[in-house]
């Protein structure tokens, strides 16, 4: 049904945003958390540099993350000394869907943090608890919905990256040309509306079916604390 253009785009995009999204979970949740139960002076910067992603026209975030990031960058130049290549590259494209999604990964697991009780940890404290084994065994367990809708939220995310891809990592087949940036590339090609027709369908799939999952874990876990 698909061609081996479309086969690595999928499979590219699948891989990009898998590594995104496991790359992120633990500083979504440490900054959840962090967000969620303490204040601090400059809190509001914090807040403000995490939706910062949201509001920057991709472009300019992609032009930024080839400033620092670049082979002739302010951090990609010694990255690049150990032989670690970011831009033009699919690694740099992990780490511009990463930039872009993280603060839908960060909301879903802030909220959760913020609607516990926060009387089990006083009890679990009392009884002995030292406050990590408090984290692990009450907060995170507990926090799981908003873990796998921030996880659901950040792949789907990833995996519809265009502009600062495109604009850190370029349009690299079988490198760095995600479903998003083939449906660009055959859109510019004489009879390529076909092929960017059956991409654009097989994204409305991934997306429909990743809100779908998201709905019946919610129900699955709403169930087990309904019981």
């Amino acid at each position: 049904m698909f061609s081996p253009e479309e086969l690595s785009a999928l499979y590219l995009s699948a891989k990009v945003a898998g590594f995104a999204t496991l790359f992120c979970l633990p500083f979504a949740v440490a900054l959840a958390w962090l967000l969620a139960r303490h204040e601090f002076r400059l809190k509001f910067i914090v807040e403000a540099l995490l939706q910062l992603p949201m509001v920057l026209p991709p472009v300019v975030l992609g032009y930024l993350l080839l400033v620092l990031f670049g082979n002739q960058g302010l951090i990609g130049k010694y990255l690049n000394a150990f032989g670690l290549q970011l831009a033009f590259n699919w690694k740099g494209a992990v780490l511009a869907s990463m930039i872009v999604a993280f603060p839908l990964m960060v909301q879903p697991i802030r909220l959760s943090f913020q609607l516990m009780n926060q009387q089990l940890e006083q009890i679990a404290g009392s009884l002995g608890a030292a406050p990590w084994k408090v984290f692990l065994s009450i907060n995170l367990p507990l926090a799981i919905p908003g873990i796998v809708i921030g996880s659901i939220l950040c792949f789907s995310r990833s995996l519809g990256e265009f502009g600062a891809t495109i604009t850190f990592v370029g349009n690299i087949p079988d490198e760095t040309r995600t479903i998003p940036i083939a449906i660009y590339s055959l859109l510019q090609q004489p009879n390529g509306e076909e092929m960017a027709m059956r991409l654009v369908a097989l994204s409305l799939i991934l997306a429909f079916s990743a809100l779908i999952a998201n709905y019946f874990i919610l129900q699955k876990y709403q169930q087990k604390l309904g019981a």
